[in-house]
């Protein structure tokens, strides 16, 4: 049987209560959630901008610029399962400042750098502080809030956080370099970083709920995180030099082995790191299996709707975020609408919503051509499309989060962070190798053809969004006793 945590809170919690008591000023464990999470998706596109120039001061090859943004989603995605287990046991406040000075002081080291190695040395460790940050502002989140509409609220807030860092990347990052320079896309997170560590010392208790009491898995916790490490080192790999690069193909054999290895030590472990037996919780395992499938579609379209705007519509970087930029708009209407539809309609029919708005929008954006209207045939399916992601992502977050009870609520966002980035490092591969094939074997030639591959790449993203809908039929339903935040607080 699923584990039904909301309603051992209500039995547990005094009537009308709707946040943790340990939890100070539920309001502000709110906003530093969101500034982090800001941040932290902010720092993965943040750097794109300023790479031109980042080259030029520094003397970085090709290969150098891509491990400059690589590096810090390889550590980011490897060490996601590891950060959220820190904070289930050692308490959310101490992981929560931890991974925020960790990142400060590498994104410090970054804005100093002398050498090329430097940035991506700072980068590699940025990516574990951020690690240890996501997913414990995350459970920070969903255990603070014990209403499960409150919650649904509070994670919607979340993500629209999340996804204003990740829309408007381009524009912050374009900014800084154009007024300043390329190291103030690092340098801007320590004043931040600074100002955060105060509030979450003000606000954040010693002791928070769900915290528990154990020892850290080791062979567990090396082994899921060299596995999952080696698969996004596979990923970037192939993009790099080739599929069946010598190179791609052993950081494949190694992640496999890894990933056995990592099955057999959970099951000799006495506290593990990634209990096997939480693949058992259907809502949990369908959720995670979702946000896999669909994690590389809303990089995907960015990415291509990005090339597009530049290479085809001939605007500057800095013009192709601002045109951007609505899409994050869309996002957070679109989660705020769901953190009302999901007590109504349950997760199933919530992401449903949102699924067909997405699947619908992208397959609009992928009729854009040369000639096309920027009103009509991008800006308008973008901010459906966006909003589409912003209904879909609530159902599969609340849905994650609140079957294995507080906890294991590290766990829990964890898990669903490495979902997400590992589905967005392989989806967000295989879309734009599928679009650059398609490009290289049309009829059309130049920006036509490049059109004709993003539209195809477009497609396909709705296609996998309809298979997502389709595997959504396991989620809880409305009337489900299973399905979390179904009841009304």
């Amino acid at each position: 049987m699923p584990a039904q945590p909301d309603a051992e809170v209500r039995a547990a919690a005094p009537s009308g209560r709707i946040v943790d008591p340990t939890v100070r000023r539920p309001g502000l464990v709110l906003a530093i959630a969101c500034a982090a999470q800001f941040i932290c998706v902010l720092d993965v596109s943040i750097v794109n901008v300023a790479l031109p120039p980042m080259q030029q001061s520094l003397g970085l090859s090709a290969t150098g610029l891509q491990w400059v943004v690589s590096s810090y989603t390889l550590t980011f995605a490897g060490f996601l399962l590891l950060g959220g287990r820190v904070g289930d046991l050692w308490g959310r406040r101490s992981a929560f400042i931890g991974g925020l000075l960790i990142f400060s002081v590498a994104s410090l080291a970054a804005g100093l750098a002398q050498e090329g190695w430097q940035v991506v040395a700072a980068r590699f460790v940025q990516g574990v502080g951020g690690a240890v940050l996501v997913p414990t502002t995350l459970s920070l989140v969903t255990t603070g809030f014990l209403d499960p509409a409150g919650r649904a609220r509070a994670l919607s807030v979340l993500t629209a956080a999340a996804a204003a860092g990740g829309g408007l990347g381009g524009v912050i990052g374009g900014l800084l370099t154009g007024l300043l320079s390329w190291r103030w896309v690092f340098i801007v997170n320590v004043p931040l970083g600074a100002v955060l560590v105060v509030a979450a010392a003000v606000s954040l208790s010693g002791r928070a709920r769900g915290h528990v009491r154990g020892q850290l898995d080791l062979p567990g916790s090396v082994t899921v995180t060299a596995a999952t490490a080696a698969l996004v080192s596979a990923v970037i790999l192939g993009e790099d030099r080739g599929w069946g690069s010598v190179e791609s193909l052993a950081c494949l054999a190694l992640s496999s082995a890894a990933f056995g290895l990592f099955v057999v030590a959970e099951r000799r472990a006495e506290q593990p790191v990634v209990p096997l037996s939480v693949f058992r919780v259907r809502p949990v395992t369908v959720a995670n299996g979702i946000s896999a499938l669909i994690g590389g579609v809303l990089p995907a379209t960015m990415f291509f709707l990005v090339l597009y705007l530049q290479q085809v519509r001939g605007m500057d970087p800095l013009e192709a975020g601002l045109a951007l930029t609505p899409g994050a708009l869309g996002i957070a209407l679109g989660a705020r609408v769901a953190s009302g539809l999901i007590g109504r309609l349950g997760p199933r029919g919530t992401f449903w919503v949102g699924a067909l708005l997405s699947a619908g929008a992208l397959a609009w954006l992928s009729g854009i051509d040369v000639e096309g209207r920027y009103a009509v045939d991008v800006l308008v399916p973008l901010v459906l499309a966006m909003a589409g992601f912003g209904m879909s992502g609530l159902p599969l977050t609340v849905t994650a989060t609140s079957g294995l009870g507080p906890d294991r609520a590290g766990l829990a966002s964890g898990l669903l962070a490495s979902a997400r980035q590992v589905g967005s490092a392989v989806g967000l591969a295989a879309l734009v190798a599928l679009a650059t094939a398609w490009a290289g074997e049309s009829a059309e030639q130049g920006a036509a053809a490049a059109t004709r591959g993003y539209g195809v790449g477009l497609l396909a993203g709705a296609g996998l969004i309809a298979l997502a809908g389709l595997v959504a039929l396991a989620l809880p339903g409305r009337g489900d006793a299973d399905a979390p935040g179904h009841q009304r607080g």
